[in-house]
């Protein structure tokens, strides 16, 4: 596995995080197109937040992420964008 660890001046770190989450009620429509469309959306998230994906899978009712974030940035408030976002935007 690459070392992902970011350096800042005096510090280094290397933080990750598993993140799970699921549709309401389980329903499964993450499917086709929207499936297609939810990934590259949470790409564009990522990429504009300096977030790395480690992995990821969006599956029919749930979506996995495995992420590697920066220091500064409050785990709360990349969770809020990231789900944010894409349901607004889906």
């Amino acid at each position: 596995m690459p070392n992902y660890q970011r350096s800042n001046g005096h510090t280094v770190s290397n933080l990750t995080v598993h993140i799970v989450w699921s549709t309401k009620y389980r329903y499964s429509v993450l499917q086709g197109d929207i499936q297609i469309r939810c990934r590259t959306i949470l790409i564009q998230i990522c990429e504009a937040e300096d977030v790395i994906i480690l992995k990821g899978v969006v599956s029919k009712d749930h979506v996995h992420m495995h992420l590697s974030y920066r220091p500064s940035q409050s785990l709360s408030n990349l969770v809020k964008r990231l789900k944010g976002r894409s349901s607004r935007k889906l």
